[in-house]
């Protein structure tokens, strides 16, 4: 660890104590444990509350109904790595040290460092316990990027995503030890890596009589025993990452259904594709094992004093064969995963807090993934780090409208399908593709919440700033290049001439 994230981590420790002996607020004093939940690939309109009509979702709904939905929050950007590392930062996608799902740029790019400040690292300076269960996706063994360098007393889990992809692994990690499971590896994806020269990183899927071990109901079960050891004197974060409703892409090209589930449960009976299925049955596990969450605190009469937020990494996907539309998944949004569109970054957001959080709130304001950061340090006493892009929105949560700070604009770049960026500021979203160069489209979201209208010639003012604010958000960086515009070339007369 470099020495100015050492010096770094003092002075949020000291901000802390002297937070704590001032006695600022209720909150910091008693330093409310924190529970973040991230669902992987869930849409605006997946759960009950935000709209869904066919998968049920009864517990976060009950949450949604006992505490704050939060409509207009946004994920850190449109897949996996690079809106995880906004939430882990507090900066965005056009600052943050992972901007993108880096396979093909090397795993350095996907790789947090030294110098990077992590919520963990600073709730753990402010004394708080640290778990990350789940998947990680923002450095492998033996890197700077590992969990237990980043702020995490304890992980277990994923580290690399496309191991993720794999909801039946042969095995997981449990801080930096291998687990091995009881799962065996489908031998027809064993020979089409080696074929291919893919990595042996646990991606692939099972075969049928190796299904046993399901990663979710493990990674349930254990937030389950960290929480039910955890000490009424002691604050921890949890950050609980699952990863469904994501599907195992590998497993999608090998069978035609990457929606791996234990069983169908309710929806057995629908007259619905199999991926249809099993995206449903995901989802509505997911929930359950939220609620058991929830029933434990309760129990332990800890729930008064623990934050939980729930929300999602980016919009949904299509890669399981499943159909979005069918379950009308980004609501009334448009776009999905890899879309800077609403439907690929605006995402379902629930906070729940009893006695602290009024009940039954809905609330508009303007938050991402990169408040996470300015939010925990308020909650712990402690001072946001410099060089973030984080607003706490802990006055939203607590009914204190007034007192909530806004962001000039929120931003987000992304680097796939030809690169695109996008900004949003007060009614006004623009989105511009390619990056820098590109057209920009132009939205009301208060009368065209579904983008349909592109209004950019009718307001060239508004164009001209959200141009601004896109040069103003995008800080170039060597391993995440624009790619280069394609020239337009003369177009060959195929004819003979003119006549």
């Amino acid at each position: 660890m470099k020495f100015s994230k050492l010096t770094t981590l003092a002075g949020l420790l000291l901000s802390a104590t002297l937070c704590l002996v001032a006695g600022t607020t209720e909150a910091q004093q008693k330093k409310p444990n924190i529970i973040f939940i991230l669902a992987d690939d869930l849409g605006y309109g997946d759960i009950g509350c935000f709209g869904q009509k066919l998968i049920k979702t009864p517990n976060l709904d009950r949450m949604a109904q006992e505490g704050i939905k939060l409509t207009n929050f946004y994920a850190g950007s449109t897949v996996c790595a690079p809106s995880r590392s906004v939430l882990m930062t507090g900066q965005h996608t056009g600052r943050t040290w992972v901007r993108g799902n880096s396979s093909h740029k090397g795993a350095n790019a996907q790789t947090l460092r030294d110098q990077d400040i992590t919520v963990a690292e600073l709730l753990k300076a402010a004394g708080y316990k640290t778990a990350l269960i789940g998947k990680w996706g923002l450095g492998e063994l033996n890197s700077s990027g590992h969990p237990n360098k980043q702020g995490f007393d304890y992980f277990f889990g994923y580290l690399n995503q496309r191991h993720a992809h794999n909801h039946y692994p042969e095995f997981l990690i449990r801080n930096s030890e291998i687990v091995k499971l009881r799962n065996i590896t489908d031998p027809a994806y064993t020979a089409l890596r080696k074929e291919k020269g893919w990595p042996d990183d646990g991606a692939g899927w099972a075969t049928p009589e190796g299904r046993i071990d399901y990663a979710h109901g493990l990674f349930a079960q254990e937030a389950l025993d960290y929480i039910g050891k955890a000490k009424n004197d002691e604050p921890f974060f949890l950050y609980l990452a699952f990863n469904i409703p994501h599907a195992n892409n590998e497993g999608t090209r090998g069978t035609g259904n990457g929606q791996d589930v234990p069983d169908h449960g309710i929806y057995s009976d629908k007259d619905w594709p199999e991926p249809d299925k099993g995206q449903a049955a995901m989802i509505t596990l997911m929930d359950r094992d939220i609620g058991r969450i929830v029933t434990l605190l309760e129990q332990k009469k800890m729930a008064g004093n623990t934050l939980v937020i729930f929300t999602s990494d980016n919009g949904p996907h299509a890669e399981g064969g499943n159909h979005p539309e069918f379950f009308k998944a980004s609501g009334p949004l448009r776009g999905i995963k890899r879309a800077l569109y609403e439907g690929g970054t605006r995402v379902p957001t629930i906070a729940w807090w009893p006695g602290k959080i009024p009940a039954g709130q809905v609330s508009q304001h303007p938050a991402y993934f990169g408040d996470f950061m300015a939010t925990a340090a308020e909650l712990s006493g402690s001072k946001t780090p410099k060089n973030t892009q984080s607003i706490s929105f802990l006055p939203t949560l607590l009914g204190h409208k007034k007192q909530q700070k806004k962001h000039p604009y929120l931003y987000w770049e992304f680097y796939e399908q030809g690169s695109k960026q996008s900004v949003l500021f007060g009614k006004w979203k623009a989105v511009r593709k390619p990056m820098l160069t590109g057209k920009v489209e132009l939205y009301d979201l208060s009368s065209d919440l579904g983008e349909s209208q592109d209004v950019a010639d009718q307001h060239p003012d508004i164009v001209k700033r959200a141009k601004q604010y896109m040069q103003q958000g995008h800080h170039p960086d060597p391993k995440w290049k624009v790619p280069a515009p394609k020239k337009k070339g003369k177009k060959k007369n195929k004819g003979k001439g003119k006549k």
